[in-house]
């Protein structure tokens, strides 16, 4: 099967600032997207909106707060919305398939492996699968973030060719352009530091509940899957497939990674880690630039309470995050060897393998980022 195209598209792409789908701009979404499957790519779209579009019909006069409130507003509004996205790709010829998924969808391997067949088969036969989270149950705020990191995850899962994130500004600016003309656009970002970070600010829309930020936590995601992202914008005619062939209106994040391993995206993205240790300098380079596994006396602190087979997540000294990975030790027996050389673990512990986490069952999170990296217009 050829790559697939991933789609994410917003609240605020969707619907009147008031609420409410703009079916307007759902056909020229579909229409859009139609222009990309003639060009041959596959297309699998992540969408917004169901609260969005449910909460006037709920008789809501603004987006409700309360999360039962946003949960019936969703029911409501993930019908409309499947609705007019059906209408819309009809006429172009195209049916689509629903899937909701949940964050824990993911935590669990068969689940989602079972939606990734799905997905599949739909795109074989020739459908457009539309994502979205499934609202009505989710209970962590209704949070993917606005499903960007929801579409990052699935165009990891499926080895994309890119994910297109349309936003309603054209790209990542060095500063917000409607306080600073002389703001510049961020052409090409080939690894995200916390300046990135910095730059990307916070808020989004008073419709949606996502903001830039949310878009370069995604593009981190899925930069680090080996998938390269597009965040800008798509308005007229052809924009969807300009932003496909790299002259977009929008910032590229470009990556040299390549895809993982179906293990690898589980353990970095969607296992749940059931404890978490401290490392030094010199195990931190080991593990995110040697290619080297976790030895005992890497480690300096052991927090939580987890046992041989367990995912755990890896801080430096500063307390950032570099990985995560599958421990061979209990906590208690790593607290008692921490620090300590091979020759004195074995002679204290006993274990199946010495390695804490063998760099097999690794994986790096941590990006490193030179300024050069960064290109602006």
């Amino acid at each position: 099967m050829q790559q697939t195209v991933v789609v994410k598209i917003g609240s605020s792409s969707l619907t009147s600032d008031e609420g409410g789908l703009n079916r307007d701009k759902i056909g020229f979404f579909a229409a859009e997207l139609a222009k990309l499957r003639e060009q041959g790519h596959p297309v699998l779209l992540v969408t917004s909106g169901a609260v969005a579009a449910g909460f006037r019909a709920m008789g809501f006069a603004v987006r409700p707060k309360h999360l039962h409130e946003k949960q019936a507003s969703a029911s409501v509004g993930q019908a409309l919305l499947m609705q007019a996205y059906h209408e819309a790709f009809a006429s172009h010829g195209i049916g689509v398939g629903q899937i909701l998924l949940t964050r824990s969808d993911f935590s669990n391997r068969k689940r989602i492996t079972n939606a990734q067949m799905t997905i599949e088969e739909l795109l074989r036969r020739g459908m457009v699968p539309i994502i979205n989270e499934n609202d009505t149950v989710a209970v962590d705020e209704l949070k993917f973030g606005d499903n960007d990191t929801l579409s990052a995850l699935v165009a990891n899962l499926l080895r994309a060719e890119k994910l297109i994130i349309i936003t309603d500004t054209d790209g990542l600016y060095t500063e917000d352009p409607r306080k600073n003309a002389d703001a510049r656009r961020i052409d090409r970002v080939y690894e995200i530091d916390e300046e990135i970070y910095r730059i990307a600010g916070g808020s989004g829309s008073m419709v949606g509940t996502g903001g830039m930020r949310s878009k370069i936590e995604a593009a981190r995601i899925a930069m680090r899957g080996g998938v390269p992202v597009f965040v800008g914008r798509v308005n007229e005619p052809g924009d969807a497939l300009a932003a496909l062939e790299g002259i977009g209106k929008g910032t590229y994040f470009d990556t040299r990674a390549h895809n993982l391993t179906m293990k690898k995206q589980w353990l970095g993205f969607h296992s749940l880690p059931q404890g978490r240790v401290t490392v030094d300098e010199g195990a931190e380079h080991a593990l995110v630039s040697g290619g080297k596994s976790l030895l005992p006396a890497g480690v300096k602190e052991v927090v939580g309470e987890f046992h041989p087979g367990d995912v755990i997540e890896v801080v430096n000294p500063s307390q950032q995050t570099i990985g995560r990975g599958v421990t061979n030790y209990a906590a208690w027996q790593l607290q008692a060897v921490a620090g300590l050389s091979t020759e004195e673990v074995q002679k204290r512990i006993e274990v199946y393998r010495i390695e804490v986490i063998h760099r097999d069952e690794w994986i790096t999170l941590a990006s490193p980022v030179k300024a050069q990296d960064i290109a602006q217009s």
